[in-house]
């Protein structure tokens, strides 16, 4: 399985809390709910189609606890999300959980990259990772991350836990696609291109 990366950032990369106040409040965290005004028909379908693409979920303990919370409540039949994100075994990161009441539910301890690179192993389509942005940057800085698919808000946050912090993996990426939706959502498509690469600017001969 291809293993990809769903991340929801505001332009200053905050990545706690998109869904609501409640969603994550950790650190005194205030400002959630910061990507739902600009949520738009063109987006949904968009989320849709990614996620008919998984064939299980990789989710770091605090976005498992969220989730496990907050899915199973969703009794909307219209609702085009409810049934894979409730049915698709869920795989969870962690070395403090024992057991997940969001089933199917597998807990992964111990050596978590190399059971990773286990499930990737596997025959199927794509290992998904939703949110979890802790457990997305440990992957991508192990070179384990296939894909990732940026979905930039038009708002700055200013506070709250980012998705790629000072200090953390490096990694080249190559675009792949990018599209805008009306409410003015930036779609970006990356595919891993190894390590980081760096150089020295001496004229625009450089770009010939």
């Amino acid at each position: 399985m291809k293993l990809t990366v769903t991340e929801f950032v505001s332009l200053d990369g905050v990545s706690q809390g998109p869904g609501s106040p409640e969603e994550d409040t950790s650190g005194g965290f205030t400002r959630g709910g910061w990507f739902v005004p600009h949520l738009d028909e063109v987006f949904i379908r968009q989320a849709v189609e990614w996620l008919h693409q998984a064939d299980a979920l990789l989710l770091g303990r605090r976005t498992y606890e969220a989730f496990a919370r907050d899915w199973p409540q969703i009794t909307d039949p219209d609702d085009p999300f409810t049934a894979l994100m409730n049915g698709l075994p869920k795989y969870v990161a962690s070395n403090t959980l024992t057991t997940g009441s969001w089933n199917p539910t597998t807990i992964l301890s111990g050596d978590i990259a190399s059971q990773i690179v286990e499930l990737k192993q596997r025959p199927g389509r794509e290992l998904q990772i939703h949110g979890s942005a802790r457990l997305a940057e440990s992957l991508l800085e192990s070179g384990l991350v296939d894909e990732i698919r940026l979905v930039v808000a038009p708002v700055i946050v200013g506070r709250g836990r980012r998705l790629l912090p000072d200090g953390g993996a490096q990694a080249g990426l190559r675009l792949v696609s990018s599209a805008t939706t009306p409410a003015g959502l930036a779609i970006l498509v990356y595919e891993s291109a190894g390590p980081a690469t760096y150089a020295t600017y001496t004229g625009v001969s450089d770009l010939a």
